[in-house]
């Protein structure tokens, strides 16, 4: 594992391979081989062996991220945001400067799109997460670290299906 400077690692997080200029919060994983730089991590998030993110463009020139009112440029280095209970598969490629929402289960071949949704499944052609699926995977999840799934959890992460 190399972590450089300006890295934060949060409660219950398995962190490995090459993470620079990151926060990732708590009971969050990046136990693998790939790279992580310049990006926000959510909670509950887990990035699948060689999962490695491009945080500059290939000409250095400015990035542009999504948000909802709009691209916004954001400087030459800008990894990923990832929210919260979000995973990625074996070999993701994330591209440079990516939002996902919450609770995304991102695969594909090729780099991912620049924008994922929240509850996505998938990023070549992206379709929904089934609610209760995504929940019952997130409960999954939390049950490796002895925690389980509340019910004002189950009530935000609703909120956020049905509303975004």
């Amino acid at each position: 594992t190399k972590v450089y400077g300006a890295t934060t690692i949060g409660p219950s997080s398995v962190c490995g391979g090459e993470i620079k200029n990151a926060v990732v919060f708590g009971y969050s994983n990046k136990a693998h081989d790939g790279y992580l730089g310049d990006s926000v991590i959510g909670e509950w998030c887990n990035l699948g062996a060689c999962t490695t993110n491009s945080n500059m463009k290939n000409n250095a020139s400015e990035i542009k991220v999504w948000t909802p009112g709009g691209e916004r440029s954001v400087g030459q280095k800008c990894g990923v945001m990832m929210g919260d209970y979000t995973k990625t598969s074996i070999n993701t490629s994330i591209n440079t400067g990516t939002v996902t929402g919450v609770c995304c289960n991102i695969f594909g071949t090729g780099l991912s799109p620049k924008y994922i949704p929240s509850f996505s499944w998938g990023s070549d052609g992206v379709k929904r997460y089934d609610f209760e699926k995504a929940l019952q995977d997130i409960d999954d999840w939390k049950k490796l670290k002895g925690l389980s799934l509340n019910e004002n959890e189950k009530k935000i992460l609703n909120h956020i299906f049905k509303n975004y």
